[in-house]
């Protein structure tokens, strides 16, 4: 078969599609984004007729795929790590329900939080809802883990989460293909009960997930993706768990590694393969990236047995993403830390793009909020984040998506009236309206602005679920026509959108001002495409 040069998330989608898939569902987020990406752009994806549509959010997403495995067929659903806590409630219980058809759920971690709140490592809830996890070190892996994935959840009838990290995400390698595999023919499960999470029914279901436990680790043991290699130097045994063993290997690359190592791939990790490492070394170095899992279950509660090091006791640091600097290091290796940055050299913080209608929006809602005290505009996740940095310096909270309707609702509610809430046309559709809706129904005196630039714009201009549909949303959630008010961001309508904002945030109910201006970066694509689709009609007359 061919052999591509690819992104690990785009590994993982080719994994899926040549392994019989039938729909991939997602909600963008960095680092898992591409995934979905390449699945759209795939025209082998197309001819199979994969269904590839972002969805609302991410449990909207996790529900669908649930939705597709129940009637027999392969299913991906991808986010990011804090998009698994929206999904968490139909992902804890579809390892109860099980899986018919297969179940891969990809969660893309971001250690260092790049382009995140949190640091949180997707293993947690792996072994929260006791299913098998799969964690790759490059993106041959990712591809055939993905494809083991699928092999595994039919196997048990249960879902496989497969967790990458950052790094190994949007970095490229060489990915060998394997045959590609037909789709399933749908198949409705043989106990149609199964999904039924009555708790007559729950509780035989989860008896059964905690039977196949010793399966799970049996499995881990004997699928080539737990992996020991012997060492002369017994003093120290090294547990590497996912992208860490590369870190370790670039440590290493041009002499062999003198110590014995554990590579782990796949959990519930193999009590056998940790004894054996155990029993054989004098102390154990565990680098794994994201929390200290392994390392916090070897010390157990009294940690009374040989050293081990790692995040736990500042071998490795405790926080961010590891590096094979930070692993050389911790191996007692002379590493190189390059040079300090000159103290000439001035941070630049992010930006809004030029031109873009958040500016706009902000300098408005600014223009207005000067007259009252300060703290007031409460936001969440999206471009217009970055309004918390000079010069606009606009926004008093972001701590998750939809989270700035609700936040305006309980500070209403605690007396700090006036509140505005700020939030994107695509993150109100995904978690914003029931927050309105609880406005509404509690007749709160808040202002709610999104900003509609027609995309999901932080992510890259994937489709916005709330496309041409907001003003129906807002007044099928019960806001008051009147109140439902629409303003292009533009400077020579500054003074325009001021008088609009001085009236809505003065009123004593639920308001909705929706700013409406194209992302300037899909404008500038969908421009570049049409120019050249006319250069291109041009030639051929």
């Amino acid at each position: 078969m061919d052999k591509l040069l690819l992104l690990g998330d785009e590994a993982i989608a080719q994994g899926a599609i040549d392994a019989g898939l039938s729909g991939v569902f997602a909600y963008p987020g960095t680092p898992s984004t591409e995934i979905t990406e390449y699945i759209q752009g795939s025209e082998e994806a197309k001819n199979r007729k994969i269904a590839s549509v972002w969805s609302a959010n991410e449990k909207t997403a996790m529900e669908t795929a649930i939705g597709m495995s129940y009637a027999g067929k392969r299913a991906l659903v991808c986010m990011k790590h804090v998009g698994l806590n929206v999904a968490a409630d139909a992902f804890i219980n579809s390892a109860i329900t099980g899986a018919n058809g297969g179940l891969v759920v990809v969660s893309a971690d971001d250690p260092s939080m790049h382009s995140s709140q949190n640091e949180q490592d997707s293993r947690f809830y792996g072994k929260f809802a006791q299913i098998p996890t799969l964690e790759p070190s490059n993106q041959q892996e990712a591809y055939d883990m993905t494809r083991y994935g699928f092999e595994l959840s039919e196997k048990f009838g249960t879902p496989v989460l497969l967790r990458i990290t950052t790094r190994l995400s949007h970095s490229r390698s060489g990915v060998e293909r394997k045959e590609m595999l037909l789709q399933n023919n749908m198949s409705l499960p043989g106990d149609l009960k199964q999904f039924i999470l009555l708790p007559s029914i729950a509780r035989k279901r989860y008896d059964g997930l905690i039977s196949k436990q010793i399966a799970f680790r049996e499995d881990s043991e004997n699928s080539g993706n737990i992996k020991f290699f012997d060492g002369k130097d017994k003093s120290m045994g090294i547990i590497a768990c996912g992208i860490a063993y590369n870190y370790l290997m670039e440590n290493f690359s041009e002499e062999e590694i003198p110590y014995p190592v554990l590579k782990i791939g796949q959990y519930p990790i193999s009590k056998a393969q940790i004894k054996k490492l155990y029993n054989l070394v004098d102390s154990i170095l565990v680098m794994e990236e994201g929390y200290p899992i392994i390392e916090e279950l070897l010390r157990g509660y009294l940690d009374e047995g040989k050293p081990i090091k790692g995040r736990m006791d500042g071998t490795l640091p405790r926080v961010g993403e590891l590096n094979p600097n930070l692993a050389g290091r911790a191996l007692g290796k002379k590493v190189s830390t390059g040079f300090e940055i000159p103290k000439v050299t001035k941070p630049r913080p992010p930006l809004l793009c030029d031109g873009c209608s958040h500016w706009d929006s902000f300098e408005a809602i600014n223009a207005v909020m000067k007259d009252y005290t300060p703290g007031r505009v409460f936001s969440d996740i999206g471009c217009y984040t970055l309004s918390a940095l000079p010069p606009l310096e606009s926004i008093n909270s972001c701590v998750d998506m939809g989270a700035s309707i609700t936040m305006a609702v309980g500070a209403t509610e605690a007396g700090l009236v006036p509140a505005v809430a700020a939030i994107g046309d695509s993150t109100f559709t995904h978690s914003g309206m029931t927050g309105l809706l609880d406005a509404v129904i509690r007749k709160v005196p808040v202002t709610v602005v999104i900003m509609d630039n027609a995309t999901t714009a932080m992510t890259g201009g994937q489709d916005s679920a709330a496309f041409g549909k907001l003003e129906d949303i807002v007044k099928g959630l019960g806001v008051e026509e009147d109140h439902i008010r629409i303003v292009t961001p533009l400077r020579r309508l500054h003074e325009e959108n001021v008088k609009v904002f001085k009236e809505e945030i003065a009123y004593q109910g639920v308001s909705v001002i929706i700013t409406r201006r194209e992302c300037v970066q899909t404008l500038s694509r969908r421009m570049k495409l049409k120019h050249a689709k006319k250069g291109l009609e041009n030639v051929a007359q």
